[in-house]
């Protein structure tokens, strides 16, 4: 699927945003890095805030702020019901941090934000007006989440039980901790990667012991690589994998994403 044109089903990854100290240097950034454009509008409290656009249609945002500064970038799940699947969150052990609440002009959507059962924040989005990302799967717009934890074994349970996913083992890459997270119609929605508990602060940015990570679809995974230093961040060395060619990004903010480009 490439254009979305309604809400997705429930446990869909379906909405991402990020929260920013250095608003315009972040704009600029990642306009320079995926082609975006922006749709400004003010956010609570006399913030700026932007919609970001590929080819007219919403992708993302980015808003001004102090908080959750340096955790990168919040991956919303879709849900017909924010207050019922914030309930079973709680539920299963995790904690709410924001919300419920309506956003954006008119209440175009309800939001939360929440963390799970190991600590990795992520957020609900019950569509309204705003559907969410209308584009996804092509160069510039939002292509995969994957969960980055060293308790795998809770996160699974905790998911599960929210979302009423089923578990698959990855047999593509068998050597490693990850297992595919599919909604109960079989559509894969994700992972979650299991890493030893000493191997979760990579970078001087201080990062969750458990997040999730966001990867973006490139065309050119090395050019984007390059452009990203340009632009004042880091990259590491490209390489492939067997899902495509991948490199870790840093924002001139320290928020890492990933970005991919597939066979």
């Amino acid at each position: 699927m490439s254009h979305v044109t309604s809400a997705q089903p429930d446990g869909t990854p379906t909405w991402i945003d990020l929260r920013v100290p250095e608003y315009d240097r972040a704009l600029e950034f990642y306009g320079a890095l995926f082609g975006w454009e922006y749709s400004e509008e003010p956010a609570a409290g006399g913030r700026r805030s932007a919609t970001c656009l590929l080819r007219g249609r919403p992708v993302a945002a980015i808003t001004q702020a102090q908080a959750l500064t340096g955790f990168g970038w919040t991956m919303y799940f879709a849900t017909a019901d924010c207050e019922a699947t914030a309930k079973r969150i709680t539920e299963a052990g995790g904690t709410l941090r924001e919300g419920p609440a309506d956003v954006m002009a008119r209440g175009a959507a309800r939001m939360a934000i929440a963390e799970d059962s190991v600590g990795a924040r992520f957020g609900l989005w019950q569509a309204r007006t705003h559907i969410g990302c209308e584009i996804v799967n092509e160069p510039g717009s939002l292509v995969r989440n994957d969960l980055l934890t060293p308790a795998p074994g809770q996160a699974r349970a905790f998911y599960s039980a929210v979302f009423d996913y089923t578990l698959d083992l990855n047999d593509v890459m068998p050597e490693a901790d990850f297992t595919f997270l599919r909604r109960p119609d079989g559509h894969e929605i994700g992972g979650i990667f299991g890493i030893p508990a000493d191997n979760t602060a990579s970078t001087s940015t201080p990062t969750p012991a458990s997040a999730w990570a966001t990867t973006f679809e490139v065309a050119d995974t090395d050019a984007v690589a390059r452009q990203a230093t340009a632009s004042g961040g880091t990259s590491t060395t490209p390489e492939d994998i067997p899902y495509g060619r991948i490199a870790t990004i840093t924002d001139p903010g320290g928020n890492e994403f990933s970005v991919i480009t597939r066979p």
